[in-house]
Formats: structure tokens, C-alpha cells, sequence
């Protein structure tokens, strides 16, 4: 898969981090790793891109990223605010200005009636600076068609296409 990102996207956000001097951390799940793929497929990275953690499970969730036991028990994994406090979780852990994660079910099994086969929630965090109250967590519900391959790597673009719209409006 690494050869078919569109490296356009990662550029840009590489540019927009470079240029405000902000860092970015990524936390996944149904994409294993592939936006840290995306985004460390550009030259430079470094200077933005501090940390990727793929965490799968529950456990690894609760204990890297600090998502609660409440919202894993109470939502499941594959849920708004498990994405909410993924995407907080990377940013505050790896002390960064953005934090991106995803969840969902890539497939082939796995979904239900709510959240079929496809079903993907990205999450995107800010930390404003302190004390002037601009800190944010989005979370935004897709479904993407196709097989497993598919539904991660529209997850992979739709993740970067978001974080570049709320850098974008920061």
C-alpha cells in the first residue's frame, strides 16, 4: 500500500505543521499504522511528526492512550467518544499540537446493524496554547464501501483530508 499514497496530501500537511511550527501524533487502529506510513513516506517529517501508536486492543488503548474503561464498556471501540478521547490521548501522551486517531471495522467481519462492515470514526485534537481556551476534539462517522484494503485506505485519506481542513481553519 505504500506505494499508492497520494503523497500531495502528507506535503501539504507537512508544509502547514513547518510553517506554524506545530507536531503532530497519530493513534490507530483499523489502519495499523498506515497514516505514520503516510506521513513518514515524505521527506522531512521529522520536523513535524513525533510518534505513531497502533493500539488494537482495548488494553492497549486504556494504557497508551488513557481512553477510559467507561467509554470501551459503555460505546465499544468502534465509537465516537472512544475516537474522541484516542485523538486526546495521542496529543496530551506525546505532548503535541495535533492529534489524530481511527477506529472502525475494516472487515471483512465485525460489523452489526449500527456499525456495518466499513464503519470508521476518525478524530482529530488541537492544543491551543494555554489558557486561551482554543483546544478541540472533532470526531467525524464514515462508511466506506469495499473490501479491507479499501475501507483503510479511504480511512487514510479521509484522516489526513480532516486533519488538513482543521489545521486549515486553525
Amino acid at each position: 500500500m505504500n506505494d499508492d499514497i497520494d503523497r500531495d496530501r502528507p506535503m501539504d500537511i507537512g508544509d502547514a505543521l513547518r510553517d506554524r511550527e506545530e507536531t503532530l501524533a497519530v493513534a490507530e487502529s483499523c489502519t495499523g499504522g498506515l497514516i505514520g506510513a503516510a506521513i513518514t513516506a515524505i521527506p522531512g517529517a521529522s520536523d513535524y511528526f513525533d510518534a505513531g501508536l497502533t493500539t488494537y486492543a482495548y488494553d492497549a488503548k486504556r494504557r497508551h492512550l488513557g481512553v477510559s474503561r467507561e467509554a470501551l464498556d459503555e460505546h465499544g471501540a468502534v465509537s465516537e467518544p472512544v475516537a474522541r478521547e484516542m485523538a486526546r490521548g495521542v496529543r496530551d501522551v506525546t505532548d503535541v499540537t495535533w492529534g489524530v486517531a481511527t477506529t472502525g471495522v475494516a472487515g471483512p467481519t465485525g460489523g452489526t446493524e449500527a456499525d456495518p462492515v466499513g464503519t470508521v470514526y476518525i478524530g482529530v485534537a488541537y492544543a491551543g496554547p494555554w489558557g486561551s481556551d482554543a483546544s478541540f476534539a472533532s470526531v467525524s462517522r464514515y462508511v466506506f464501501d469495499g473490501d479491507r484494503a479499501a475501507v483503510r485506505a479511504k480511512t487514510v485519506d479521509r484522516a489526513l483530508e480532516d486533519l488538513l481542513e482543521a489545521i486549515d481553519e486553525r
